[in-house]
């Protein structure tokens, strides 16, 4: 029989997955593979992403200790599993202020975090008059202006990294935003425009639009800004789809080189919402889209799956290639799936060491983006910077993050 992946890799000839990942014709070819061998392809293929992941990163899992904050559950959009943005008829729902945002900062800075995650629905003043006015009372033109204000109050009231999450966003957002983020990121989610259709799961939800989100990514990379993105399995989409998302990841990558970490993201049920009912994807799933991650991007990319929505073993997850956990919080709970709790720091690090891994923190901006090229002015001081980048984590990271 023939070897999976012989007919695009070589195998056969002693030959593997390069370290800087598939070309689309190979990853093409591959998945054809993977169709025609089934588990004896999975298996090829995860012992594969295993041994690129060991090159560049060894048996270092990392994770960032965050603080999460929902500034506003309003959004633009209407997707079929959400149960993060509400209506403004929840008051909840409208706008953390500062006063409690700086309060929870400095609480997080006392519980060992570094990074602030800042995640809000897409500008919800879009869709909700009376949320504009409130904002101009306050004094400001746009949600991502105030998150612009709040980001840079976070960071010099408790020295907390700003991570945002604001959804697309244009040259004017990118303006704002920038210069008070550490880092930021955009869900690329699929890169089908099927579903937009009716009664699919984007089909009120223009921000969800692949060729917006892809156009972000490349702004993004246009700018120097250090991104995050990922995909969301399990919405109905096919495996060639999820490969298709990711070879768009990894051409705008190939452009910019400024995406820093790439999530793999399953999708979970959640009640009283149009998709309460759908199956969410198998642990085997993940696993396998995991593995196809790590062999499309490459060795060196960061690979994180989320470990509270895990649905069967970590190691396997670790095994497929992954590197990083993603943002962990001791202190708040995560607003986007409140049904799965973070997993307690102490346990993970004991459950990885079993597995010959070690669990290490990290700030929200990775060490190989620490030059002046992604880093901007306000932080420089704070990461020690120099005409080489960082040297050491900076005074404000030490205090924030004593285990750093």
């Amino acid at each position: 029989m023939e070897s999976p992946g012989a007919s695009s890799l070589g195998p056969s000839k002693g030959s593997g997955i390069p370290l800087k990942g598939l070309s689309p014709e190979g990853a093409r070819e591959l998945f054809k593979d993977i169709e025609r061998f089934g588990p004896i392809a999975h298996d090829w293929l995860v012992a594969q992403a295993g041994r690129l992941r060991d090159s560049t990163h060894g048996h270092i899992i990392t994770y960032s200790p965050k603080v999460f904050f929902p500034v506003t559950k309003l959004c633009r959009n209407h997707c079929h599993y959400c149960t993060f943005a509400r209506p403004p008829k929840h008051w909840g729902a409208f706008l953390m202020q500062e006063s409690a945002a700086l309060d929870l900062a400095r609480r997080g800075l006392s519980f060992g975090c570094s990074e602030a995650l800042l995640t809000l629905g897409e500008k919800p003043e879009e869709r909700y008059p009376v949320y504009k006015r409130m904002l101009e009372d306050l004094g400001f033109r746009s949600t991502n202006a105030y998150v612009a204000h709040l980001s840079r109050r976070i960071f010099e009231e408790s020295g907390l990294y700003p991570h945002v999450n604001v959804g697309v966003m244009d040259e004017e957002d990118f303006e704002l935003l920038s210069p008070t983020s550490l880092s930021m990121g955009l869900m690329l989610e699929n890169a089908s425009e099927r579903f937009l259709s009716p009664k699919m799961p984007h089909a009120k939800s223009p921000g969800k639009a692949p060729k917006e989100r892809l156009r972000t990514l490349e702004r993004a990379g246009e700018l120097g800004i250090a991104f995050t993105t990922g995909i969301l399995v399990g919405i109905g989409e096919t495996l060639e789809e999820r490969l298709e998302a990711l070879l768009a990841i990894q051409d705008i990558q190939a452009r910019f080189g400024h995406i820093q970490e790439v999530i793999i993201q399953n999708f979970l049920p959640k009640p009283r919402t149009p998709m309460a009912k759908a199956r969410p994807p198998s642990h085997e799933e993940m696993v396998l889209t995991i593995a196809l991650a790590r062999v499309v991007l490459g060795g060196a990319m960061n690979i994180q799956a989320p470990p509270n929505l895990a649905s069967g073993p970590l190691e396997d997850y670790l095994r497929a290639g992954i590197n990083d956990l993603g943002g962990i919080s001791p202190l708040t709970q995560d607003f986007i799936n409140p049904e799965a709790p973070w997993p307690h720091i102490e346990s993970l690090g004991l459950e990885l060491s079993k597995e010959g891994f070690s669990l290490k923190p990290r700030l929200p901006l990775y060490r190989e983006f620490f030059s002046r090229a992604f880093v901007r002015p306000l932080f420089r001081a704070s990461l020690s910077m120099d005409e080489n980048g960082a040297q050491e984590y900076g005074k404000k990271t030490i205090e924030a993050c004593p285990s750093l």
